[in-house]
């Protein structure tokens, strides 16, 4: 498709995909978590994709800095959910490893694409 500005960025479409990932985990989280963790660290996920779109459109370089910085912070809350999911026994140690790397791997395009915006 690519006709909006944030669907070119390789930080959007990760966001996007790590998004999904973090949905389909959350799934197999018990149900008495399904109002919290689960939620949480879907809406956290979803946040990083969303304030990467809304930051890129018609904004300044200082808004879309801003709106970069959020979505890194919302990527901070998914991290911190799964250390809770892994020390609940949520997820196994190779998962949480798993989608730990990936959320550092995310971070840093962030930082990246960040400090290129001029």
């Amino acid at each position: 498709m690519d006709k909006f500005k944030f669907e070119k960025p390789v930080i959007w479409q990760k966001a996007m995909d790590f998004g999904e990932v973090i949905d389909q985990v959350s799934m197999s989280f018990p149900d008495r978590e399904k109002f919290n963790i689960s939620s949480q660290i879907c809406r956290a996920s979803d946040s990083i994709a969303l304030n990467i779109s809304e930051g890129s459109i018609g904004q300044s370089n200082l808004e879309q800095k801003k709106f970069i910085g959020y979505s890194m912070r919302s990527l901070a809350e998914v991290v911190t959910c799964l250390f809770k999911a892994k020390r609940r026994n949520y997820i196994t140690d190779t998962k949480f490893t798993e989608l730990y790397n990936e959320a550092f791997h995310l971070m840093n395009m962030m930082s990246a694409f960040r400090k290129n915006i001029n």
